[in-house]
């Protein structure tokens, strides 16, 4: 007696497999650029209107780069810009100053909206779409 196996499903799935995860580096990008924008967006919305800080809001930018996990992004006020110094100070507070949250507030708003886009597309890319 002999024993046949179809393994046409197992390899179907492993090249179905193979296409997703050569897929994820740049599509994570992809999802990591619209986190970081949405952040700083969010962060400038909340920090606007300081009148000691007009320029303050402008500062705040991203930087995507790559670890060795994959895509990562800088969120922040560049300190080189106008005012881009005070970040910590407004973010934390000083002895003769409170704080004035908004980066990591921004942050906090982004994260569900994130994880979510992260899950489509590891969906999307294991359905093959």
């Amino acid at each position: 007696m002999t024993l046949r196996i179809d393994h046409g499903d197992i390899d179907r799935w492993v090249i179905k497999l193979d296409k997703a995860v050569s897929a994820v580096p740049d599509e994570a990008a992809k999802v990591v650029e619209k986190g970081a924008l949405n952040i700083k967006n969010g962060a400038r919305k909340r920090i606007s209107g300081l009148k000691h800080a007009p320029a303050y809001p402008r500062s705040i930018g991203y930087d995507i780069g790559w670890d060795l996990r994959g895509p990562v992004a800088e969120i922040g006020p560049d300190k080189n810009k106008r005012q881009g110094a005070l970040g910590n100070i407004l973010e934390f507070g000083s002895p003769t100053s409170a704080p004035h949250p908004h980066i990591r507030p921004a942050l906090d708003e982004e994260l569900p909206r994130y994880e979510k886009a992260m899950e489509d597309l590891a969906a999307r890319l294991l359905e093959g779409r």
